[in-house]
């Protein structure tokens, strides 16, 4: 199947009201489109720590896969971004590993 895109909120200095909150696709995976201003607002919802893997096309920050991947501590929210698409290509495609993730996307 392919992975569940999920749409990015463009920023303005007039202010922008945050898009709802998506829950990731724990089978699918998801994926945005990247222009290297995307950040995402990724919040675990549950009692236990979670994990996002972004999807990488070339080896990044000295990682040997073409993952990176990061914990979410329960209750707290991350802000992970921007992502260079010569790095993670022009379609980032990221995985959770709980749908306790939820994300929300904003180009910058």
């Amino acid at each position: 199947m392919p992975r569940t895109s999920i749409a990015a909120t463009q920023a303005s200095r007039s202010g922008t009201v945050l898009p709802s909150a998506t829950a990731g696709d724990v089978v699918n995976g998801n994926a945005i489109q990247n222009d290297g201003r995307v950040v995402l607002l990724v919040r675990n919802t549950g009692a236990s720590s979670r994990t996002i893997t972004f999807q990488t096309t070339v080896s990044v920050d000295g990682l040997t896969a073409p993952v990176r991947s990061e914990s979410v501590p329960a209750g707290e929210t991350h802000v992970f971004g921007p992502f260079s698409p010569n790095d993670y290509g022009a379609t980032l495609g990221f995985n959770v590993d709980n749908a306790e993730l939820t994300v929300q996307a904003v180009r910058v």
